[in-house]
């Protein structure tokens, strides 16, 4: 099995995670902000799918970059779960396609990350204003970075989701 043949396999169980997550909760729950410096589930879920469609679909695949990282956190409540359930998978369908033309000699290879200057200059302090918005690495280290990063906030949607339901489902297929 190639490393694009993992992440794609870690990240699908990942996303059934939050499937089952987002199945167990409310409108009013997934859109819960426990503080006002919290991101909800559904802030987080329109997080992940921004990030790899940023980073798979139109980084590696050269599809059109059309991400406004900021309004992933801004959001409140305008997208059912329903509606963020179809919006990670509908991404994963066309990540999915790009991770499997992903040949073994190309991992090593360089690409370039682009972001709108108003979220480059906004998700980090920098000390000035950058006019260049964008990072460059080996497409297997964006891979392992984003499965990381998938990974990571799912397990903030997992938690978030025993905070706020009462619902005794075994959400990761595992007992703890």
């Amino acid at each position: 099995m190639n490393l694009p043949s993992i992440i794609q396999n870690e990240m699908n169980k990942q996303l059934k995670r939050i499937e089952t997550c987002l199945n167990v909760l409310s409108e009013e729950q997934i859109w819960n902000r426990l503080k006002p410096s919290m991101n909800s589930i559904g802030n987080l879920c329109l997080h992940l799918a921004g990030n790899e469609y940023q980073h798979f679909v139109s980084g590696i695949g050269g599809m059109p970059f059309i991400r406004t990282r900021t309004n992933e956190f801004t959001n409140n409540n305008e997208i059912s779960g329903i509606e963020l359930l179809k919006l990670l998978n509908d991404v994963r369908i066309k990540s999915s396609d790009v991770l499997e033309q992903i040949a073994e000699t190309n991992l090593e290879k360089v690409i370039s990350i682009y972001y709108s200057s108003e979220d480059w200059n906004s998700m980090v302090e920098r000390p000035s204003f950058e006019a260049e918005s964008y990072y460059s690495k080996s497409i297997n280290t964006i891979l392992i970075q984003v499965c990381e990063h998938y990974s990571y906030h799912t397990g903030q949607i997992v938690t978030l989701t025993k905070l706020l339901s009462d619902n005794q489902h075994n959400i990761t297929g595992t007992f703890h």
